[in-house]
């Protein structure tokens, strides 16, 4: 079993293993990529440590429920506006684990990952 990050610890530009409890969902819909069109949805997990958006590209768009426990392993994580994101795609995989693998919605804390800049300060 990969090592697993905590949603707190995220960078940027590195992949990652989270396990986490998928918060919110949005439907699928399809954007415009320098690839072609391609479909996506996203959805927000949390972590005792907090909350991170994840984008769900192609095949896995749509994939996720809100209240699930789910582990996602070999995500890619970007920055948008200074925020920590993670990206799913074909080599991504999304394990669904039993509820009790992450805290209750009330339980996850609104702190969200971000980008450090300069030294010394996070």
């Amino acid at each position: 079993m990969a090592l697993v990050d905590k949603i707190k610890d995220l960078k940027e530009k590195k992949s990652v293993t989270v396990k986490g409890r998928v918060l919110e969902v949005s439907e699928k819909r399809t954007v415009n990529t320098k690839y072609g069109p391609a479909e996506l949805s996203e959805a927000v997990i949390g972590d005792e440590t907090g909350r991170v958006k994840v984008t769900l590209w192609r095949d896995k768009a749509g994939s996720l429920k809100p209240g699930e426990v789910v582990e996602i392993r070999d995500g890619w994580t970007t920055s948008y506006k200074g925020e920590i994101q993670i990206n799913v795609n074909k080599r991504t995989e999304i394990v669904k684990l039993s509820d009790e693998e992450a805290p209750p919605e009330e339980e996850i804390p609104e702190k969200r990952p971000r980008v450090s800049r300069g030294r010394g300060r996070s």
